[in-house]
């Protein structure tokens, strides 16, 4: 294991944010004429896809655990109801409100 000074830390971490502030601000402070590649362009379409999904899985599976879980079954059964929800009626409104009665409904009444 390698431990480094403080400084060291310090340094990583500002180096870091410097990278990914310099990575996220320059597609706004590039100059106006600047054209992306057609290949970043086309692969961009799918980040949105990529990244919703990284941020729900964890928190749906492994959010308020009880000792001895390894899943939670109320927020699957919550997702799941959420996505056909999404699916059939493509509401955000709708999505969210059988999602969120759903979690309460099984926590309410739910048999563990």
């Amino acid at each position: 294991m390698i431990v480094l000074a403080d400084w060291q830390n310090w340094l990583l971490i500002v180096a870091g944010g410097i990278v990914t502030l310099a990575i996220r601000a320059s597609f706004m402070v590039l100059p106006a004429g600047t054209r992306v590649p057609a290949v970043l362009q086309r692969s961009l379409k799918y980040v949105a896809a990529a990244v919703l999904p990284a941020l729900i899985v964890p928190d749906v599976l492994f959010r308020e655990l009880a000792t001895g879980q390894t899943f939670n079954a109320y927020r699957i059964v919550s997702a799941l109801v959420a996505t056909l929800v999404a699916l059939g009626t493509r509401s955000i409104i709708g999505t969210l409100a059988a999602g969120m009665a759903t979690l309460w409904l099984l926590k309410w009444w739910g048999p563990f």
